[in-house]
């Protein structure tokens, strides 16, 4: 169950990071939670605010729209104490290089499947490799290209 919650983490860190991007790029970052209404006392430009970028990802790749569904509907079912391992997730994939993002899509492919003890055993020697015995391993063992969305007819 862990593998799999870790999967949806780092798939949902993957697939909503350019939403959060986006997000952090329009305004600066908002007061804490507990000061912020919930969503029915949000003024009409306050929600707007917030779903225009999700509209806007989702008339710019129609392509993916299957894909979003399926990521909302998995976060709906989410139950809170996961949903905020996910955003912790995220947060975490925002805040990386893209050569971290690099590292991290090769170990996740390579331990992808892998049993618990071994997961951990290969944590274990990632941990204490040097950054350039990263780079090495990472050049010998790269992630699979992301797959290219359909072309359109």
């Amino acid at each position: 169950m862990t593998t799999r919650i870790n999967t949806l983490v780092l798939l949902a860190g993957l697939a909503l990071a350019p939403f959060a991007a986006h997000a952090q790029d329009a305004k600066p970052a908002p007061p804490p939670t507990e000061a912020m209404p919930a969503w029915e006392q949000l003024s009409p430009a306050q929600r707007e605010l917030l779903i225009a970028p999700v509209r806007d990802r989702w008339n710019r790749e129609p392509e993916r729209r299957p894909q979003f569904m399926e990521y909302a509907k998995r976060w709906k079912d989410m139950p809170p104490p996961q949903r905020d391992h996910a955003r912790r997730g995220m947060e975490r994939w925002e805040a990386m290089t893209p050569e971290q993002r690099e590292h991290a899509r090769a170990v996740f492919n390579f331990v992808h499947g892998m049993s618990k003890e071994d997961r951990r055993a290969f944590m274990g020697k990632w941990q204490q490799m040097t950054p350039p015995q990263r780079n090495e391993w990472v050049k010998a063992h790269p992630a699979p290209p992301a797959p290219m969305p359909p072309s359109k007819p």
